[in-house]
């Protein structure tokens, strides 16, 4: 402290100042402005009364501070404990204590408070919950998948908002083909879809080895759509015809595997009927419909039709096709062609058919096909010699049409 002559003014420098309140006593701390000005985690200060115990994180002032000497400045810090006490600062008690306060757990900080209502405070409803249920309709080879709504989805533009929708892939395989989506919903976490979304022509091999990727995305009108998260079902854990019903967290985006043949990349189904008459001594092969076409036009859709082969063809006389249908990826053709044909020859024989785009001014694009007969496997060859064992019958199938057919010659 700088010493000063009688009669002069008393000078004290800057770190004096802001170190210590000068009083012939105990050294105190001087008072933070904050001290007057307490930042409160929620509401008003608590009503003025008893002064509070001070807080872990308070400045404390020594109890022997109010048992010293008064000076003539005492006036004027008991003002500033008034004001403490109106603004419900914490402070130690003036008088000397009588033993020492029980202690007092930590109080926890507001932040912790308002992350428990934030999206970053728990891993797996940091992207929100998605709910819906799924059929496998077993006799009509179709998967109903019914999207019922989301909670708590993460906020994805500046309002703090999303334009949530879901879409729904099959795996592996892909491609715009199998991809369905719902509505979208304008400025809400808390979407409720209720809507029901079908896939047709589902086969019990694909229950056995495909599985459901479920995506909620955020739709922007200038820019792309962003991802949000999504969840998988193995269609192995659902059983036939019982509706099983999902409450899931969303996930961040899991990586696609890439060692899928793409060779055999999936461009949609077709349900096939066939059935030998005895009394036109043929074949009778029905071309029923087709669902969830790859499209091949820049509008998002195709115009499909279907040609069929019998084959080998020596005279090249087998070829049949079906009417086109505009603008869809799921078309219904309900058309039906007789190959003449011995019924003991139909062993040697394979049955091509193939679905393409047809195109004004240029050559049709190839969209898909499938082989039917002895050198198949799987379903198409059991459909081929059910088709054989059981005359008159008219049996009916779905099947995968894929981007490669073997031995067919891919133009029109």
């Amino acid at each position: 402290m700088t010493l000063r002559r009688r009669g002069e003014k008393a000078t004290i420098s800057i770190q004096e100042h802001m170190a210590i309140d000068v009083c012939p006593g105990p050294i105190r701390p001087i008072k933070q402005i904050s001290d007057y000005f307490p930042r409160f985690p929620r509401g008003l200060p608590p009503a003025t009364g008893p002064r509070a115990e001070a807080p872990p994180d308070a400045p404390a002032r020594p109890a022997a501070a109010s048992a010293g000497r008064h000076s003539p400045s005492d006036g004027a810090r008991d003002d500033d404990e008034d004001v403490d006490q109106l603004f419900g600062a914490y402070g130690a008690s003036p008088g000397p204590s009588p033993g020492p306060s029980p202690a007092r757990p930590p109080a926890k900080p507001p932040e912790d408070e308002l992350d428990a209502d934030g999206y970053e405070s728990d891993d797996c409803t940091a992207l929100g919950t998605l709910d819906f249920s799924l059929l496998y309709d077993q006799e009509n080879n179709a998967l109903h998948c019914t999207i019922s709504k989301a909670k708590g989805l993460k906020p994805m533009d500046h309002n703090g908002l999303a334009d949530p929708y879901v879409k729904l892939h099959l795996l592996p395989g892909a491609s715009k083909a199998n991809k369905l989506r719902t509505k979208t919903l304008r400025n809400t976490l808390n979407p409720t879809w209720n809507e029901t979304l079908t896939y047709y022509g589902i086969t019990d091999e694909d229950m056995i080895r495909k599985t459901l990727r479920i995506s909620v995305c955020d739709e922007d009108k200038f820019r792309h759509n962003e991802f949000i998260g999504e969840t998988r079902v193995p269609l192995k854990k659902l059983k036939a015809n019982h509706t099983k019903t999902f409450s899931i967290c969303l996930e961040k985006q899991l990586p696609v595997d890439k060692t899928e043949d793409k060779s055999l990349e999936e461009r949609g189904r077709i349900l096939i009927s066939l059935k030998y008459s005895s009394q036109k001594q043929g074949l009778l092969v029905g071309i029923v419909r087709c669902a969830h076409l790859a499209a091949m036009d820049a509008n998002g859709y195709s115009d499909p039709y279907v040609k069929t082969y019998l084959k080998p063809d020596v005279d090249k006389k087998s070829k049949h096709k079906t009417a086109v249908k505009k603008k869809t990826l799921n078309p219904e053709f309900n058309e039906e062609f007789c190959y003449e044909i011995k019924h003991g020859d139909l062993a040697k024989k394979t049955l091509e058919v193939t679905v393409w785009d047809y195109d004004i001014g240029k050559s049709n694009d190839f969209i898909g096909g499938v082989v039917l007969g002895i050198n198949a496997k799987g379903e198409r060859l059991k459909h081929w010699f059910d088709c054989l064992k059981n005359k008159d019958k008219r049996i009916e199938r779905w099947h995968t049409l894929t981007n490669e057919l073997p031995g067919a010659v891919l133009s029109d």
